[in-house]
């Protein structure tokens, strides 16, 4: 016991002897910064002729580990100057640059050389602002420095001062550029289209540049703005990985660049394609922050420490302080889109209400077709009144019975957009992106306002306000159903038009802060026809987002699982909706749909009044079941046990608590094959001294398989199903919980 004690005792005082070491260094001797959060360091210092230069990213070194002062890298030949072969923090577009750069401008009088060296900096509780100024000219960069204690994340961004007598353009800003020493990497990366979104694609890298984009004005379903990069043989839980998130909702670059010297490079921030930012003369720029992490077992923990990132530091934390501040797991919800479609009335909704309330759910949310002459996609968008024909007294009744029934009230909206056949457009058909004189491209009968306009953003946000303030809704459902085209602003001066990509994100930003400041209850939902906008940025202001319009359940395995490389399942909304499925029209079972959705946040969107008595009670047992784990599904550690990819006829996940209570297992069959059993399932994270108690939520384990065993047995041992699970189609899932 006295050895015990002992031990415990020099394991606290090394805790507290490393809690009490400063996150951010600056040593003056050799100019060297240091940042140290989780298991990692960054380390970049000013080199020889006053650049800053990335010295170190990777594990966590002892306090005791000293960094000289920063070298350049020579040159190669007169080909490949030593400013190209030096990695930079923060190049300017100068000096013989060949590589990415972060900063490209253009000078009044049509000078474009940008040579950027330290200038000063001053250390932050966890981190550093660092400014950098032209060798020359007076432009200055400060780049902001944070390391997150507990992960080790960076958060990096940079801002952009003109001091000179004259403007200049901007023509290329990046958030921060990223770089690793030559090795043998694998990309990933994020791509899809419309229904088929987060696909996890990987591929080896190789000399040249790999770029990663949105042009659309928005974050896009065909790439997201997140990396990761493994070393070697790296895989889900072994190996080095790097990864970065990009915080910016609109047209968006990150490059991955291996150099001439086999260097990695990467660089993100705003997409330069069409891009150009006046910047006058005392104004100043603000990139997006660029989040970067470190992990030493593989993608996995990439993901964990990610995940728990988000839900510490990025999400809304609405109400409270402190742990009371904490993102609460996401209400079960009922959208009534596929049971009524633009066919909404009172006396419809009350009933799928009732339905509804009946399973257990917390949240009814009525979607599209409410407001003003709405029967189908062609007309009222921009019109943000009830309409009286299907609501004669307003929203008022339904949110009664709703609210009577025990469940709260959401709705859907859609601010950013106009249809032409719209009282809103008629009066103002100057309020949306165009270029006078040239055509109007319409996708999906609508237009996209420009939020970058006062007079727009000041009329979306007043009706927003006026919605909420008079109706007691604690959810939107914020869609934003089509990409832009013809991005004109003709308020301003033709030089000063592009940057309305810039201008209208930042308004949507504030809009939805507003919000929250003035509604402080209300929940936000992101959806643009499935995973268009979604990043760190958007997930500072709203509480969810809809990751696909695909709800097929099989389909889903597959998206949630490279959703989940990213995004923490907190915000992960996954609904229950009919079979056979709309778009594959697939036959599943309710169980098979519910397990499926019940790995992220649980929704259910079918059409309850088709479905039978058997279904509705499966759904209401599960529900039930699903309240009682979903902190563990949602904020816990996820572990990716079987891959759905490539083909899998099987796939499982696990999710632990963060005390090592409680975890909870799901298993999935595609198709048995040759009459194979579901491998056995060696389970992960769990406390291997601890009894843990397995009960089934829904299907059999092996006969044989002990009731209650040791965390060891169930990591290393593992799980051994019913031989009855073979089929097209099946899925299980259990809970284990510490005795």
């Amino acid at each position: 016991m006295l050895k015990t004690f002992s031990c415990l005792l020099a394991l606290m005082t090394v805790c507290a002897i490393a809690s009490a070491e400063p996150a951010a260094t600056f040593d003056p001797t050799s100019k060297v910064f240091r940042l140290d959060g989780g298991d990692a360091s960054y380390v970049f210092g000013v080199n020889s002729r006053g650049e800053l230069q990335q010295l170190y990213w990777g594990g966590r070194l002892a306090s005791s580990d000293h960094f000289p002062q920063a070298v350049p890298m020579p040159a190669r030949a007169s080909f490949d100057s030593s400013y190209t072969n030096t990695p930079q923090e923060y190049a300017g577009w100068g000096a013989g640059l060949f590589v990415e750069p972060a900063l490209k401008v253009t000078f009044a009088d049509g000078n474009r050389d940008l040579v950027l060296h330290y200038d000063s900096h001053t250390l932050t509780a966890n981190g550093a602002d660092v400014v950098l100024k032209d060798i020359k000219r007076n432009i200055l960069v400060t780049l902001h420095y944070a390391i997150d204690p507990d992960s080790g994340i960076l958060s990096r961004s940079a801002t952009i001062e003109n001091r000179e007598a004259q403007p200049v353009t901007i023509e290329q800003a990046a958030a921060a550029a990223w770089a690793l020493p030559p090795a043998h990497y694998t990309l990933n990366y994020l791509t899809g289209r419309w229904a088929g979104e987060w696909t996890l694609t990987q591929e080896k890298l190789d000399p040249g540049e790999r770029v990663i984009e949105s042009r659309r004005g928005s974050t896009g379903h065909q790439t997201n703005p997140w990396f990761a990069i493994q070393s070697g043989n790296s895989d889900e839980n072994h190996g080095e990985v790097w990864f970065g998130a990009l915080a910016w909702s609109g047209s968006w670059r990150i490059t991955v660049e291996q150099d001439q010297l086999d260097e990695v490079r990467v660089t993100g921030g705003f997409n330069p394609f069409d891009f150009g930012y006046v910047l006058h003369p005392g104004q100043s720029f603000d990139t997006p922050v660029f989040y970067g992490g470190y992990a030493a077992n593989g993608l996995g923990s990439a993901s964990r420490l990610l995940h728990h990132f988000e839900i510490a530091h990025v999400l809304p934390h609405r109400i409270g302080t402190g742990d009371s501040a904490a993102p609460k797991p996401r209400p079960v919800i009922y959208n009534s889109w596929e049971a009524t479609e633009f066919n909404v009335d009172e006396a419809g909704q009350m009933a799928l209400a009732e339905k509804a309330a009946a399973l257990g759910v917390d949240r009814f949310v009525m979607d599209d077709g409410w407001f003003g002459q709405r029967k189908d996609d062609h007309a009222g968008l921009g019109d943000w009144y009830v309409n009286q024909q299907k609501f004669p007294h307003g929203l008022k009744p339904l949110i009664d019975k709703v609210h009577a029934l025990g469940m709260d009230f959401g709705l859907w909206v859609e601010p950013e957009m106009v249809n032409p056949d719209s009282d809103l457009y008629r009066k103002h058909p100057d309020w949306v992106l165009n270029f006078p004189g040239r055509p109007r491209s319409e996708q999906r009968n609508q237009l996209v306002l420009n939020l970058a306009r006062p007079d727009v953003r000041a009329y979306v946000l007043s009706f927003l306000d006026k919605l909420v303030t008079e109706n007691d809704i604690a959810f939107l459902k914020w869609d934003y159903n089509r990409n832009w085209s013809e991005p004109g602003w003709d308020q301003l001066a033709p030089a000063e038009q592009k940057k309305v990509y810039v201008e209208f994100t930042r308004s949507l930003y504030g809009i939805l802060a507003e919000l929250e400041r003035k509604h402080p209850k209300l929940e936000i939902e992101s959806c643009s026809g499935g995973g268009g906008r979604v990043d760190l940025g958007i997930l500072k202001y709203t509480d969810e987002v809809w990751p696909s319009d695909n709800t097929d359940p099989f389909d889903r395995l597959t998206q949630q699982d490279g959703f989940t490389y990213a995004y923490t399942p907190q915000v992960m909304m996954a609904w229950v909706t009919d079979s056979p499925h709309g778009l594959n029209h697939r036959t599943t079972s309710v169980t098979y749909r519910m397990l499926s959705s019940m790995q992220g946040s649980l929704g259910i969107g079918a059409n309850l009044a088709k479905w039978n008595d058997d279904e509705m009670a499966t759904a209401k047992r599960l529900i039930a079941a699903y309240h009682q784990v979903q902190p563990t599904i949602v904020q816990g550690s996820l572990y990716r046990l079987i891959s759905p990819r490539n083909g899998s006829e099987f796939s499982a996940t696990q999710t632990v608590n963060h005390d090592k209570s409680q975890s909870v297992v799901f298993l999935f069959i595609h198709s048995t094959q040759e009459e194979r059993l579901f491998p056995r399932l060696k389970l992960n994270g769990l406390d291997p001294a601890a009894e843990y108690a397995l009960t089934s939520i829904e299907g059999k384990a092996q006969a044989g398989t002990p009731a209650t065993a040791s965390g060891a047995w169930w990591m290393n041992h593992g799980l051994d199903m019913d031989e009855e699970f073979r089929g097209d189609f099946l899925a299980a899932a259990f809970r284990l919980d510490r005795r």
